[in-house]
């Protein structure tokens, strides 16, 4: 317990957080995406198959979420690739997982949020 305590203000704090919003329709495609991250569809096929047009979702998103929809879903990507990149995933198969299919593309929306690519951040003590 005293290890824990110890290590506590080593811990880097995120700098970004994936809100939730509280639209029950909304709240079905970040829970879909969340557990997909994968899923390409556009906000419109998404808002479609849950009973919204594309512009009321696009609306909904920044009113409840403060971002627009593909803000939200590169933040929710890159949150779950900290995760799986935290369980010693390699970065070109947390790429994939989390719906980049280039590499490299990944790294760089990775390096733009955190200033340093997913190696380098993850090797911080």
């Amino acid at each position: 317990m005293q290890v824990i305590v110890d290590r506590l203000p080593n811990l880097t704090a995120l700098p970004f957080y994936v809100p939730k919003p509280a639209d029950p329709r909304l709240l079905r495609i970040t829970t879909e995406l969340e557990k997909t991250p994968t899923d390409n569809r556009t906000l419109e096929a998404l808002a479609s198959s849950n009973g919204l047009s594309a512009r009321t979702a696009a609306r909904l998103f920044v009113k409840e979420t403060g971002m627009t929809f593909g803000q939200w879903r590169q933040q929710s990507r890159l949150f779950i690739a900290i995760q799986h990149l935290g369980l010693g995933k390699s970065v070109s198969r947390v790429a994939g997982e989390v719906g980049y299919a280039d590499v490299s593309a990944f790294i760089a929306v990775f390096k733009n949020a955190f200033g340093e690519t997913p190696a380098k951040y993850l090797r911080q003590d």
